[in-house]
């Protein structure tokens, strides 16, 4: 009994992309989103389904299943209405229209009766209602169960990012596995540094994926005032921003910041490419992260390609798409530990 998977929530491939790596058998990629299409399969060479998971039931997945085969059903959820800033905000997510979608996954995996299970999303979903009612969808349905929240350096992410990842089956216990790395082995010097040097709004000739945001005149000057590691304290008192001068803004020391080369990265995000939005300014370059910066410290292999031919370069679009990525690498630990779990009881992949 072959195992196959489906990927639920894939946008451009990261999980599929490391699962793939990991040995195992993806077959169908599923999203709303029409501008992640060829990127996924493009580079993974899986069909694309553009379709609202809300429309979709567990016909439509088990009919691209093989007769025999062991049904593996994941599914990263959009993490946005469970942030760490929404839930310091004290936003009322349950008004988020994508708060519900982790539901509409756990009924999917009622209505296909998938084998093996996964999920990853931000640690604070585990404080919702959400969470619990997830929980009891996997436990009437005889899923047992590890989930825990790990910190991406120790799986080798170059991030200092933190994501919740569970894994379930019907089979018997399953586990994810330990980790892999020596988190203080872990620095962005070993993903990033050999990367032509470029300008703020400049583009590598060799890879325009290789591409930073323009800074204003301010903001150069502001970056030019930055060290490594360092905060918006080491500016001169005229460049510093209003919000700096207030107690609120006094918390928040990465923004406009510099990388260290000899440290762990930020986490990215959608805005990675922006100066001000956390420390995303280059360790030594008067400018912000590029393109291909973050996918590399999205750990995207350098053959990922994220450029349609046929769409004008959409900047936004792209980074938007590797910000919102699971790292490759998570989606090879995820499928590591689902692939010992098949191991061990017998089954091909």
């Amino acid at each position: 009994m072959p195992a196959q998977i489906v990927d639920l929530f894939c946008g451009i491939g990261g999980l599929t992309h490391g699962l793939i790596n990991s040995g195992l058998n993806v077959i169908a990629g599923f999203d709303i989103d029409p501008t992640c299409q060829y990127t996924y399969e493009h580079n993974n060479h899986i069909d694309y389904h553009i379709q609202n998971v809300r429309n979709l039931t567990g016909n439509d997945i088990n009919e691209l299943y093989d007769n025999d085969a062991t049904k593996i059903l994941v599914g990263c959820a959009p993490c946005q209405p469970f942030s760490q800033m929404r839930f310091k905000l004290g936003e009322a997510n349950a008004r988020d229209e994508k708060y519900n979608l982790l539901l509409e996954y756990g009924r999917l995996i009622e209505e296909v009766h998938p084998t093996i299970i996964s999920m990853e999303n931000v640690p604070q979903i585990q404080d919702t209602n959400i969470f619990t009612q997830f929980l009891e969808i996997l436990d009437r349905n005889g899923y047992q169960h590890d989930y825990r929240v790990i910190y991406c350096p120790d799986y080798g992410i170059p991030q200092t990012r933190r994501r919740f990842v569970l894994v379930g089956s019907t089979l018997g216990h399953i586990n994810i596995i330990p980790p892999t790395h020596n988190r203080n082995d872990i620095h962005v010097r070993d993903f990033i540094h050999d990367l032509p040097p470029i300008e703020a709004g400049g583009v590598d000739p060799n890879d325009q994926l290789h591409r930073s945001a323009h800074l204003s005149q301010k903001n150069l000057e502001r970056i030019q005032h930055s060290v490594p590691g360092g905060t918006w304290r080491d500016w001169p008192e005229e460049l510093r921003c209003e919000c700096h001068r207030k107690a609120s803004g006094q918390t928040y020391s990465s923004v406009y910041g510099r990388m260290t080369w000899e440290q762990i990265g930020p986490t990215i995000t959608t805005q990675f490419y922006c100066y001000g939005t956390g420390r995303y300014g280059h360790p030594e370059q008067d400018r912000a992260l590029s393109l291909r910066e973050g996918a590399f410290l999205q750990t995207f292999p350098a053959d990922y390609d994220f450029i349609d031919p046929d769409r004008d370069f959409a900047f936004r679009d792209i980074a938007r798409h590797i910000g919102n990525a699971v790292p490759v690498r998570l989606g090879e630990v995820i499928g590591a530990s689902i692939l010992a779990h098949l191991t061990e009881h017998e089954i091909d992949v």
